[in-house]
């Protein structure tokens, strides 16, 4: 019997700073905290939005993000209109967040969807995009999609 459906229930990412990575991701993507444990030598939290576990975090690593090993490459997510993606972008900037690119840039030359792609504080490799509504903004590689090599 083969899988009938299959989607994406959460993804868990490794932290060095619990606290830090709470007060990054609740303000950035509209998470509330739905659940955290906090003991000696084991930190965590659930994030999510209307009780749906989206995001856990781990505080377990020792070092930041590191996109020479195997592993996660980039988390991305998707919003409905290219005014929550530039409203993101509003926030990003007045949390310091570090960008790849210089404001909303095309997934491809000449594609409709696009975004923008960030870091977060242990500097593992974000997007937010729009599916449509990006037509005519930059590419910043012609035959490579952006989100790839950033």
């Amino acid at each position: 019997m083969t899988i009938a459906a299959l989607r994406t229930g959460h993804v868990g990412l490794n932290v060095t700073d619990l606290d830090r990575a709470i007060g990054f991701y609740t303000p950035v993507f509209g998470f509330e905290v739905i659940g955290k444990g906090v003991e000696e030598d084991r930190r965590y939290a659930f994030l999510g939005r209307d009780g749906k576990l989206v995001l856990t975090l781990w505080q377990q690593a020792t070092g930041g993000f590191d996109g020479t090993r195997a592993g996660l490459h980039h988390l991305s997510f998707e919003v409905d209109t290219l005014e929550e993606v530039r409203a993101a972008e509003d926030r990003l900037r007045e949390l310091g967040a570090e960008f790849a690119y210089d404001g909303v840039v095309a997934h491809r030359e000449g594609a409709a969807s696009g975004g923008i792609f960030f870091t977060d504080p242990d500097g593992t490799r974000l997007e937010i995009y729009a599916p449509t509504g990006v037509e005519g903004a930059p590419a910043p590689a012609e035959a490579a999609p952006t989100c790839g090599f950033f």
